[in-house]
């Protein structure tokens, strides 16, 4: 099998740049030069997880960060990480980490952090 690793790391490196815009599979596959089915089998084969499932988790963890850091007001973490409203936010979040964004927050920071390094 051929190594796509330098591919794979340019298109999550934009992934980490780009993280507020929107990121669909024609542009990535685009950054990795690859086309739309041969990018979704090299970045899925080479992550664990398809590129909107890996968008989804990298917004979803600088989400947690955000409320780690004190941001007030949870829609506007949830409008930030893509969702349209709370209860979407607060389902996916959940599904991610196992908690609820007001559970997530009165974590002791190194449980939030653990957290965070898994997602």
């Amino acid at each position: 099998m051929q190594d796509y690793s330098d591919q794979i790391k340019n298109v999550t490196q934009y992934i980490q740049k780009h993280i507020n815009e929107p990121l669909d599979r024609n542009v990535l596959a685009e950054v990795a030069g690859f086309s739309v089915p041969h990018f979704h089998r090299v970045f899925t084969a080479n992550i664990g997880e398809s590129a909107a499932s890996y968008v989804r988790r990298m917004r979803l963890v600088r989400a947690g960060r955000k409320l780690r850091m004190g941001a007030v007001d949870i829609t506007q973490v949830a409008l930030a990480a893509g969702y349209d409203t709370h209860a979407a936010f607060g389902k996916a979040f959940k599904q991610q980490f196992g908690l609820s964004p007001s559970e997530f927050r009165r974590l002791r920071c190194n449980e939030a952090t653990q957290l965070l390094m898994k997602g």
